[in-house]
């Protein structure tokens, strides 16, 4: 009796793992395919233009606000706050691209160092991967910290240690901050649509102190920054931070607690979207009450394997009522406005690696005018969308159907 259950056993277990192995020789090969259709498409298209325009600043309790929606225009006026700077640069961004752009901030950055400012930056390891090593040398009057995830063999045993650093932030003097999704690269400046917030004035500070709190806990000891610029509580403009070592979430739970709370409209804009179940439920939630939930991502984004997956979910927000646009260029903001009152801008996408993984920040901002800004903005970006209907998707092709099956349980890894 025992011997035949122990054969059962033994069998079951070697169809598990034929199955699971089989699964992800399937994987595998679904996104070997989508990579080389992506490689191949991105050969025959050329840069599509986007619409875009320059919006006016916004005041919140002392602070002025500016949003960019163009590349060109916010590295301009972010290599002008490099050069207006007197005591203190903080930079730090997911990638740093060794191009045009790539090399004006880098010159601009050392310039003001060997004039005696005091140049913090600090860049991923990973996702600048395949930059050349020379341009990842700075001279000695530039502090740099290349983040790395894994410092110590034993951190390969701790999940949080796999976090990388998503953040993308300019702090000039204390005074003048930048966050937002823009990487640094000529790619980015105009044939890339994203959103980023200028913040000038005392909330900068918020910032700053979030760039010192995170150099302090990556550098050596003896390389630790003993500046500080003086937070103040602002219910209005607040800034938060994922921090996957301290297991602390705050940008996930804000979306959820805003979109519970909408009564009129919730107008997502995001390069991945790949919401986990609480997240997913809360806009199902407020699409059922009546409230207008509208979804702009990229059809087409930098990440095939991820555009497949976000349409793992396209079938149960149609049905739920939330209305989805496809934008018909890389659309790489992380933005969302609700009921013309609340918004928010930062690096965060709606994905498991941003909600739980990596490192993110975002800023939350109560003001009309900057809401009214922002709704302004989606509906532009929406005419150079299409809209994807229920009749629409239920009528792709079966080869797709069959594609995002394949890829679905990938989402909890993206």
């Amino acid at each position: 009796m025992m011997r035949a259950w122990l054969q059962r056993s033994r069998l079951l277990v070697r169809l598990t793992w034929t199955a699971v192995i089989s699964l992800a020789v399937l994987q595998a090969g679904v996104l070997t395919a989508l990579w080389a259709v992506a490689a191949g498409r991105k050969r025959r298209e050329q840069a599509q233009g986007f619409p875009h325009e320059t919006l006016p600043e916004v005041h919140v309790d002392g602070n002025t606000l500016q949003v960019y929606s163009y590349g060109r225009d916010l590295y301009d006026a972010m290599l002008a706050a490099i050069d207006a700077a007197e005591e203190s640069i903080y930079l730090e961004t997911f990638i740093w691209k060794a191009d045009e752009v790539g090399k004006e901030f880098k010159a601009r950055l050392i310039r003001k160092a060997q004039a005696g400012v005091a140049v913090h930056v600090v860049f991923d390891g990973f996702g600048n991967t395949v930059v050349p090593h020379a341009f990842k040398v700075f001279p000695p009057e530039v502090h740099v910290v290349e983040y790395q995830a894994i410092r110590r063999p034993w951190q390969v045993f701790d999940p949080r240690r796999y976090a990388l650093d998503h953040r993308k932030l300019l702090v000039v003097d204390g005074r003048l901050g930048f966050i937002g999704g823009y990487n640094l690269g000529s790619l980015y400046a105009t044939e890339w649509r994203d959103t980023h917030l200028r913040i000038a004035g005392p909330a900068a500070a918020q910032l700053a102190q979030q760039f010192v709190d995170f150099w302090n806990e990556h550098c050596p000891r003896a390389a630790r920054i003993a500046r500080h610029y003086p937070r103040q509580f602002d219910p209005r403009l607040v800034v938060r931070d994922t921090n996957a070592l301290r297991l602390s979430f705050p940008i996930r739970d804000m979306y959820i607690a805003a979109i519970d709370r909408a009564e009129r409209h919730v107008l997502i804009t995001n390069a991945y979207f790949i919401p986990d179940s609480s997240l997913l439920h809360s806009m199902e939630m407020a699409a059922q009450r009546g409230v207008k939930v509208e979804v702009l991502l990229p059809w087409n984004s930098n990440h095939p394997a991820a555009d497949w997956l976000a349409r793992g979910y396209f079938t149960r927000c149609l049905n739920a009522g939330i209305r989805l646009y496809g934008y018909k260029a890389m659309i790489h903001a992380k933005t969302c406005t609700i009921d013309g009152e609340w918004s928010t801008i930062g690096t965060a996408n709606l994905d498991r690696l941003s909600a739980v993984g990596n490192y993110e920040i975002n800023v939350e901002i109560y003001s009309r005018p900057l809401a009214r800004q922002m709704e302004r903005l989606f509906a532009e970006d929406k005419t150079n969308a299409e809209e994807i209907t229920r009749e629409r998707w239920a009528a792709r092709p079966a080869l797709s159907r069959l594609g995002e099956l394949i890829l679905a349980p990938l989402r909890n890894l993206m």
